[in-house]
């Protein structure tokens, strides 16, 4: 029988994140919904509806585990790099509630790769760096692990179980057909012994309050995700319903960030020697700058 249900906020829409934690089971998770930011990333290049695929999901990554994060400033990044794969670059990053992210590859080669390559096909013998850089304490974290697996969403389930040694669950839905693009995402985590924000104790996969949650999670379906006639908060009840307590708390809305600013250019410019600024000036006295995450070139007066 349930005691306490906190509800705060009943908002359909996207773009948002919602924060939960099942007190009695040591759980706390994050669940996303992505759509007019989705839609403005992707539209920043003509990318194959398989790169899309890839980089939607990359982006619910990205601001599930951002959203971790307490500290303005604070910044999250995902960089998966390959040798030899047709993608060979993906890179996203999360800052106060900004997501951006951006895909290179090689379009010939990825159109040669059918419907559901696999990671090893689409990277070939690539790495998946995660990184938290500290705002309040100018501290980077980093952790590295092979891109494995049948997605990256299970990639990152690795580097949680290595890195963090955080026994974790993440689901991830992309679409990309109909009217418009959308994107939903889950993640849960357990964190035994412990409030969430307090140390760690004795995280195991084989606790009996982790497998209790992980099998109700694991039973969320890729149209739940998605499901704009489904509150995130009605989702996460649905799944928690019969526990004593689940408490829920909305984070900030989500939007498209790029820093790609004429000022924040002069200032990396500005570290370069005069010579080496004069090799990249254009005839009108400014250098171009092609910014990826984007697609704009700036012209920057130095």
């Amino acid at each position: 029988m349930t005691d306490s249900y906190l509800l705060r906020d009943n908002d359909t829409g996207f773009d948002r994140v919602l924060a939960f934690s099942v007190p009695a089971r040591h759980a706390r998770g994050r669940v996303v919904r992505l759509g007019p930011v989705l839609e403005t990333v992707l539209s920043a290049h003509d990318y194959p509806p398989l790169i899309k695929q890839l980089l939607a999901e990359a982006l619910v990554l990205t601001a599930l585990m951002g959203a971790l994060l307490k500290e303005k400033g604070s910044q999250l990044t995902i960089q998966a790099q390959s040798e030899g794969g047709p993608v060979d670059l993906l890179v996203c990053d999360y800052r106060d509630g900004e997501v951006r992210g951006y895909v290179r590859h090689d379009e010939a080669a990825v159109a040669a790769l059918g419907d559901y390559p696999t990671l090893e096909a689409l990277f070939g013998k690539g790495y998946l760096a995660i990184t938290f850089d500290l705002a309040a304490t100018d501290e980077r974290y980093q952790g590295v692990v092979p891109l494995e697996g049948a997605s990256l969403a299970q990639a990152c389930e690795n580097y949680f179980a290595q890195s963090e040694q955080i026994p974790s669950l993440i689901r991830i839905s992309v679409r990309l057909n109909g009217p418009r693009c959308m994107a939903g995402g889950m993640l849960l985590q357990h964190l035994p012994d412990s409030e969430e924000g307090k140390e760690r104790l004795h995280a195991g996969e084989d606790h009996p309050d982790w497998e209790h949650v992980s099998i109700m999670a694991g039973s969320i379906t890729p149209e739940e995700l998605v499901d704009p006639a489904l509150t995130m908060e009605e989702l996460v009840w649905r799944l928690f319903h019969e526990e004593k307590e689940v408490r829920v708390e909305p984070l900030a809305l989500l939007q498209r960030g790029c820093r790609c600013t004429v000022e924040h250019y002069q200032s990396i410019l500005s570290r370069f020697p005069e010579d080496q600024r004069a090799e990249m000036r254009d005839d009108d006295g400014t250098i171009p700058v092609d910014c990826a995450f984007c697609s704009k070139i700036l012209r920057i007066p130095v």
